[in-house]
């Protein structure tokens, strides 16, 4: 914590207005790239809401799940199904299912993009009611719904010069229920939450599987979204930070995309990089003036009427643009 915490100093100081060039600012060669269309984005947004809350083990999971599979080979990609099952921290045997989808598997130099897919079981933030169910729009939703449209877009344009692996990981968000403590965590596993990517760094889905660097998408479409430099990023990749950060100043987009440092996120992007030796970043909605994800975030807020196609748009064309700039 205190190693955090100096970083996260120097890395403010190094980042302030007094800097004569400031990171997000530099002029980079943007390639061509296909555009998205954010209604596309939205759409698959609310496929995934339509099937209901996608809560491990329920009816709604599965179909989602299955739509996502789908989906994938539809847009051309090779697709990997990883069924694992995982106890959560009160005890329930859960059955998991991390969806991996490959473009272009012959190219060498690969990018890895990712989001979570399941729906926390509990709207455990909510001060009404704590134990409903909620819809997840932004909470998971919206990650796939971006991803989703890079892999139709992929599909159906030139390829880039890189390989892309898109990972859908499950039981991201099943972690302790708010003001209670999990069973002992059983032993090589670091944590109730992360679940889908604490099974998939220890089972790749290719043997020796690596990537050139990775992008995890979370909470990535609510309205009033503003994404900053998340600390474990610019701790483990800040030149992959920087990356994304000057291709969405170039396309106009520094509006949202803050040169600005939030703290250290607890998210799958972590266990990619610690485990998986991969850097990867996180781009993930946060609010560091508030300390806070935002008063929709684990609450029956989340839903349709938060999502914000414009919000949607923008982080789908910066990744478009990202990985379609590689040389």
């Amino acid at each position: 914590m205190n190693r955090l915490l100096i970083l996260f100093i120097v890395l403010l100081i190094s980042c302030g207005p007094s800097n004569k060039k400031e990171a997000g600012q530099e002029k980079i060669s943007l390639a061509p790239a296909p555009q998205i269309n954010r209604d596309s984005v939205f759409f698959f947004v609310e496929k995934q809401v339509k099937f209901g809350p996608r809560i491990p083990n329920s009816i709604a999971h599965k179909k989602t799940g299955d739509y996502l599979t789908a989906t994938l080979r539809k847009y051309g990609a090779k697709v990997t199904e990883q069924h694992f099952e995982s106890m959560s921290f009160d005890g329930k045997r859960l059955f998991l299912r991390n969806i991996i989808g490959s473009y272009f598997p012959e190219k060498q130099k690969r990018i890895l993009l990712a989001a979570h897919w399941d729906t926390r079981p509990f709207a455990d933030r909510d001060k009404e009611k704590p134990d409903a169910e909620f819809d997840g729009a932004n909470d998971g939703a919206s990650g796939v719904g971006v991803l989703l449209e890079v892999a139709r877009l992929l599909g159906k344009n030139k390829q880039p010069n890189v390989g892309i692996d898109i990972i859908f990981f499950d039981g991201e968000d099943y972690g302790e229920k708010m003001g209670e403590r999990g069973t002992p965590l059983p032993e090589g596993q670091q944590t109730w939450w992360l679940l889908g990517s604490q099974y998939w760094v220890s089972h790749k889905h290719q043997p020796n599987y690596s990537a050139y660097y990775g992008i995890l998408l979370d909470m990535v479409g609510a309205k009033g979204s503003r994404f900053f430099k998340e600390g474990a990023s610019m701790e483990y990749a800040p030149s992959i930070v920087d990356k994304v950060w000057n291709t969405a100043s170039q396309l106009g987009r520094s509006n949202i995309f803050m040169n600005q440092l939030s703290p250290s996120i607890t998210d799958d992007h972590v266990m990619v990089n610690e485990e998986a030796n991969i850097p990867m970043i996180d781009i993930i909605h946060y609010e560091p003036a508030q300390g806070d994800f935002g008063d929709y975030h684990h609450t029956r807020k989340d839903n349709l009427d938060l999502i914000d196609k414009e919000i949607l748009g923008a982080v789908a064309q910066v990744v478009v643009q990202v990985v379609y700039s590689e040389p």
